[in-house]
């Protein structure tokens, strides 16, 4: 296996270069879109947009967001059946981008009447958009465009497992967004993976009590505000067949939407709840 230590800022900057999907890997796979399933899709991008940058786009029912690395794809949720929930507590924890000025950001975000919990002062923050959806930000004064994406962060009970799949299915190698956190190198940024001792540790009770109950595990994506995460595949046909042959079951298989939106679709679960659309055309929008 090889392995990778790629900075914030490397990664950020190479998001940069392009304003929709990055180059594939060798495997014919890029980080493709973030997909959420929202009351009014319109408002949705227009505060992404306000936040972010990035262009708003529209494709056939999907109203989207391009930015550097990654697309944001918004549709609007059923009536009487809305999402359970926020990316918080599911698998897909949050995602990650790179902003060229914290402090811009900062004040776009509560400009929007948005929540900005600092990690690192002036630095690093979580943003809390509608409907309890997680964006993590970071300063890198090096980009030439507002933001650009970094990162899926996704909670899993073994990272080891994690990591391994996400190598295995789509070519991943293995990667270091900063040190000690080991991930999954999908370009532009990487797949990283909380576990362990954070939202799966073993609780510990006081001396002579029974032991604290584990945390809950997240919740599958699937049903959330946050819905599902997605790459973007140079020949989904090929790439099916290939997930087909090493055991990985589809939840919907490869079809061809390219008259309604421009794409080829198709869906998958991992093996910890995230749940994951593989599309073709998307890098084209």
């Amino acid at each position: 296996m090889r392995w990778l230590l790629l900075p914030v800022s490397l990664l950020a900057a190479a998001a940069a270069f392009f304003a929709q999907t990055a180059p594939p890997n060798p495997t014919g796979i890029s980080v493709g879109h973030i997909h959420l399933v929202v009351a009014d899709p319109a408002a949705y991008q227009k505060t992404i947009v306000s936040v972010l940058g990035g262009t708003p786009v529209n494709a056939g029912p999907l109203t989207m967001v391009k930015l550097p690395g990654v697309f944001f794809i918004m549709t609007a949720a059923k009536q009487g059946a809305g999402p359970s929930g926020g990316s918080k507590g599911s698998t897909a924890d949050h995602m990650g981008f790179s902003v060229k000025s914290f402090a811009a950001l900062k004040a776009k975000a509560v400009a929007a009447g948005l929540n900005v919990q600092e990690v690192t002062p002036n630095v690093q923050a979580f943003v809390t958009f509608p409907n309890d959806v997680i964006v993590e930000v970071q300063e890198d004064t090096s980009l030439t465009t507002d933001s650009a994406f970094s990162h899926y962060h996704l909670a899993v009970p073994d990272q080891n497992a994690a990591r391994e799949w996400y190598m295995k299915t789509f070519g991943g190698v293995e990667a270091q967004r900063r040190p000690g956190l080991k991930g999954v190198g999908i370009p532009p940024g990487t797949v990283d993976f909380l576990g362990g001792g954070g939202g799966f540790g073993k609780g510990k009770a006081k001396e002579g009590a029974p032991p604290a109950a584990p945390p809950a595990p997240p919740a599958a994506t699937k049903g959330r505000y946050l819905d599902h995460i997605g790459f973007e595949v140079k020949d989904l046909d090929a790439f099916a067949k290939k997930l087909e042959a090493d055991g990985v079951k589809f939840d919907m298989a490869p079809r061809d939407m390219t008259k309604q939106f421009g794409l080829k679709i198709a869906f998958i679960t991992d093996p910890f709840g995230t749940y994951i659309e593989l599309t073709e055309g998307l890098s084209k929008q």
